[in-house]
């Protein structure tokens, strides 16, 4: 096992723990209130990173780094608002298929080819996500299970702007900009509801903010060992991760229907990001790592 594929694993175990983290905040903080910790923590760290590389803010492309913030932003409080209210398995399988929402809109705003593949594909990724958000028991096709699926069309709509800023702007600099704006918007909307957390949710918010980069630099690091299709596949190993959390400290035990629907799920994004691996180029990993 080389160090890209361990680095992979690693990345997508922290970030499982930086997700149960975030279920065991929710259960007594607003979920824009995790998102403003969790965005200013990070945006202190990535200021530091910035200024120990010695990397400089942009002068050009500030309209669409800021459009990259927004759309972070609502992936991410939709992420969290998400998995504060559903499991944290049928969460995490619902925030992986971004992969098809970038096709989509890849297709629409930038007028790319959708590959015949993933038209083939989509139709399969949909039943997945029916049977995720169970259409036939009514108390789970909820706003909850929608937001998890915006999210992962937020998810697609940032990483289209990273495809352009990647081109002229540092990674630190992007990053940067999705969380200052996100502690600027969770911070507002929060403004009626903070509370102020005790002991324990301290531990949760803290962790959160330190457990999110130390797993983005496990993932950038991945990126830079191993092909980026294989470290988008591995990647997957993380809803296993999430289901032993859930079914650890939540008794979530998902059904057998959420289970059919995750595997078409995975199945489908897999079989999607084997396309072209070996002619991915590294501007690419750069991306994916940024996202």
């Amino acid at each position: 096992m080389n160090n890209g594929v361990v680095l992979a694993i690693f990345s997508a175990l922290i970030f499982s723990v930086m997700n149960a983290l975030i279920k065991a905040a929710s259960l007594t903080i607003p979920s824009a209130e995790i998102v403003f910790f969790r965005s200013a923590i990070g945006s202190f760290l990535i200021l530091a990173l910035m200024w120990h590389s010695k990397v400089s803010f942009s002068t050009k492309g500030i309209p669409l780094l800021i459009a990259r913030g927004l759309f972070g932003s609502a992936y991410l409080l939709a992420f969290v608002f998400t998995i504060a209210h559903i499991p944290l398995a049928d969460a995490a399988i619902l925030v992986y298929l971004s992969p098809f929402f970038v096709l989509v809109l890849s297709s629409l705003v930038l007028g790319e080819t959708l590959p015949k593949k993933a038209m083939l594909l989509l139709p399969v990724v949909l039943c997945g996500v029916a049977l995720v958000v169970n259409p036939f028991n009514y108390d789970s096709f909820n706003v909850y299970a929608l937001a998890g699926v915006a999210s992962a069309f937020f998810a697609a709509a940032a990483s289209i702007t990273i495809r352009h800023l990647s081109k002229k702007h540092h990674t630190y600099e992007i990053v940067f900009y999705f969380l200052f704006i996100a502690m600027l918007v969770s911070g507002y909307l929060m403004k009626d509801d903070f509370v102020v957390p005790q002991q324990i949710e301290w531990v949760y918010l803290i962790g959160i903010g330190v457990v999110s980069l130390i797993g983005q630099i496990f993932l950038t690091k991945a990126f830079t060992h191993e092909n980026a299709a294989v470290v988008a596949v591995i990647r997957y190993i993380g809803l296993a991760f999430n289901i032993l959390w859930g079914v650890i400290f939540w008794h979530e035990i998902p059904d057998w229907i959420t289970l059919l629907g995750g595997a078409i799920i995975v199945v489908a994004c897999i079989t999607l990001s084997w396309k072209g691996q070996s002619k991915q180029p590294a501007e690419s990993k750069e991306q994916s790592a940024s996202t």
